[in-house]
């Protein structure tokens, strides 16, 4: 079996070190075939030079501009071949070891989500106050709205098999932050089978993500709902 991990990144030089390191300790014990996808989203920094000095084999997909986490999350997806292709932050917020728990799964399921809020205790190391408050607000009000089942809809660890992977990646739209929930309506709408698992998470300093993002993502949330009405998903 083939595994593809995504990594959509922008300005993450002080931290994609680490991230690859595990994910080569974590591949090299492992019987499957891998590859690793750094989708460069317009960085000004040297995330693509200090990958490349680590892993000479790293499949690199670049275009220039900035167009935030969705659109670069697309783009890896879609130049990925792994019968399983996972997405994971930079950052390694969730350790690729979670993986091991995914996979079997993958027998009844399209779609396996790493959540943070299944089990208690599952956050190792929070956020900020102020960032968590927003974010938790956030989170509860884009779920009510799209009526989801999935508790956690902006995890950023996730596994598709090729089914899911196209059908989603496919109709995607948005570019922002709204991609996380939009896979998730994606998913629901065309009946994939999804698997929440609890993974253990610890916020890592430095990143680039901001409170008013989720301003901007019940924004988005409107033209996924009028995306649906317009049938553009179909």
């Amino acid at each position: 079996m083939k595994i593809s991990i995504v990594l959509p990144c922008y300005n993450e030089e002080l931290r994609i070190a680490n991230t690859l390191k595990q994910i080569q300790d974590y591949t090299k014990t492992k019987p499957h075939a891998f590859e690793i996808i750094l989708v460069d989203d317009g960085c000004t920094d040297k995330t693509v030079e200090v990958a490349k000095s680590l892993d000479s084999k790293i499949k690199i997909v670049s275009y220039g501009k900035n167009m935030g986490k969705g659109y670069a999350i697309k783009r890896g997806m879609l130049a990925s071949d792994g019968e399983i292709t996972l997405f994971m932050d930079a950052d390694a917020s969730a350790d690729i070891n979670e993986l091991d728990t995914f996979l079997p799964y993958f027998k009844d399921h399209d779609l396996v989500i790493g959540s943070r809020t299944l089990v208690k205790g599952s956050i190792t190391v929070p956020e900020k106050p102020l960032r968590r408050s927003v974010g938790f607000l956030g989170h509860k009000l884009i779920s009510l709205i799209i009526r989801s089942k999935v508790k956690d809809l902006l995890g950023g660890f996730k596994a598709y098999n090729k089914k899911a992977k196209d059908i989603i990646f496919q109709r995607q739209t948005s570019n922002g932050m709204a991609s996380d929930f939009e896979v998730i309506f994606l998913a629901e709408k065309f009946n994939l089978k999804i698997k929440e698992l609890p993974i253990k998470w610890a916020h890592k300093p430095g990143g680039t993500a901001k409170p008013s993002w989720y301003t901007k993502a019940l924004k988005e949330l409107l033209m996924v709902r009028l995306n649906d009405l317009r049938g553009k998903y179909n």
